[in-house]
């Protein structure tokens, strides 16, 4: 009895333990899983963490430091600190003009990365749009403070820079490199006659552009000049308010023939896509979409910053170096923002691409004169500023033959060194106009038979 007893009760402390435990494995289980899984979620945090600062640390390499050209980027910085200790406005002039350059080119190539995204339409268009961002964010600045006639003539600048210095340099250089052979565009080897007849009429609706530009510019000036005004001072700012909407409207249409009428221009044929299959595959996005996103708006907000530094130091260079405003706003200012647009144009041409040259110089042209500069009309129209589009006679009559001669050099299709040569030399030309010429405006002009024939 006593051993059933012993056994019964052996039994029953060992069914204790038993059947105890499988409640313990589960705690033990929940707690190893719950450890598991705090593990697993601290190691993916900081696997998350160091990919970003990875990703960040080399995106910073890449725009800020892989490019050559960022050896230029500590003058800003070093023509801020001038600005505030020595107050020498030459020095700060000449940092702050270097200065922008290289953001002037990452901006290009930030603005190049987000086109892998965005397809080659839409990217064409942001290239136009924020390679002209360094001229938008100084005339800005400028119409703050009320440089009227800083505003014109520097985005007349641009323009007759783009279109003679630009164009010339990509000329000259394409025919010295393919001396063998004519370099022809405006027209693809491997398309299509209705793809050809697309490209002409591209090129034909850029040149009514530019024409049309010129003439809303001309009006305003011969306005003035002619002394027909119905209200002196007035009309020319009405009219050329009235024409700048207008030309916003022409520009707007411009856009959507290009994204919509014109689609099938953008889209490569067949032949083409497969003799650039190994181009496309050796080309790759080196930033994220939002990575190019961040770095457009970071390097917006330095470029608007240094500008601000550049426009205070005109007036104060112009009377230190001895050189006329003129000269600065319309050959030195556009000539050192757009110095990575030139290289890229010129660039181009070497590797016998003479359609992105022609869009590059060109197309940038044109968005100045149909967007930009109706645009700070109508942003000196909300500030209460008199920007008008009186570009005066001087001005206005060296941008209409500009437009004749680069209109009669791209006629044929065909480019040479001699051509570049030719509008090299019609640049230096008006740089030397501009060096010798006083803006009348200004009121320094001793003796002025027109002024004296009014009176």
């Amino acid at each position: 009895m006593v051993s059933r007893e012993e056994n019964t009760d052996l039994d029953s402390d060992e069914e204790i333990p038993f059947s105890s435990s499988p409640a313990r494995r589960k705690v033990h289980s929940l707690d190893f899983e719950m450890g598991h899984m705090h593990s697993r979620s601290d190691v993916a945090k900081s696997r998350s963490f160091n990919f970003m600062r990875i990703s960040v640390l080399r995106s910073i390499y890449i725009v800020l430091i892989k490019a050559k050209i960022n050896l230029l980027l500590p003058f800003g910085p070093l023509a801020i600190v001038l600005h505030y200790i020595t107050g020498k406005h030459g020095w700060v002039f000449f940092l702050s003009l270097v200065g922008i350059m290289p953001l002037a080119e990452r901006l290009g190539y930030a603005t190049e990365q987000l086109a892998f995204y965005t397809g080659p339409t839409v990217g064409g268009l942001l290239n136009a749009t924020f390679g002209n961002a360094t001229e938008m964010i100084i005339s800005i600045y400028a119409l703050k403070n009320g440089m009227i006639r800083v505003v014109q003539q520097s985005l007349l600048g641009s323009i007759l820079s783009n279109m003679l210095l630009v164009l010339g340099c990509a000329f000259f250089t394409g025919g010295i490199i393919h001396y063998e052979k004519v370099q022809i565009f405006n027209k693809l080897e491997f398309c299509s006659e209705w793809g050809q007849l697309l490209q002409q009429a591209a090129a034909i609706v850029n040149s009514g552009l530019l024409l049309m530009a010129v003439m809303g510019i001309m009006f305003p000036a011969v306005l003035h000049f002619t002394h027909s005004e119905v209200h002196f001072g007035k009309s020319e700012l009405s009219l050329s308010r009235f024409s700048s909407c207008i030309m916003l409207v022409a520009y707007a249409s411009y856009l959507f023939f290009q994204l919509r009428s014109q689609h099938n221009l953008y889209s490569p044929v067949d032949g083409e896509g497969e003799n650039n299959e190994d181009s496309d595959e050796e080309e790759a996005p080196e930033l994220t979409q939002w990575e190019a996103i961040g770095w457009l708006a970071i390097l917006t907000a330095w470029v608007s910053i240094l500008s601000g530094y550049l426009v205070d130091a005109i007036q104060g260079a112009s009377d230190s170096l001895n050189m006329p405003v003129a000269f600065i706003s319309v050959i030195l200012l556009p000539i050192m923002g757009n110095a990575a647009e030139h290289a890229s144009a010129i660039m181009f041409a070497i590797k016998d691409k003479l359609d992105i040259t022609l869009g590059v110089a060109i197309g940038s042209s044109t968005q100045i004169s149909m967007f930009v500069i109706p645009f700070c009309v109508v942003v000196g129209w909300i500030m209460g500023k008199p920007m008008d589009l009186n570009f005066q006679l001087f001005e206005t009559a060296t941008l209409f033959i500009t437009v004749l001669v680069v209109a009669f050099m791209l006629q044929e299709g065909t480019s040479n060194y001699f051509k570049g040569l030719m509008l090299i030399l019609c640049y230096l030309i008006v740089a030397a106009s501009f060096f010798v010429h006083v803006d009348p405006s200004t009121g320094q002009v001793v003796e002025n038979p027109y002024d004296l024939a009014a009176e």
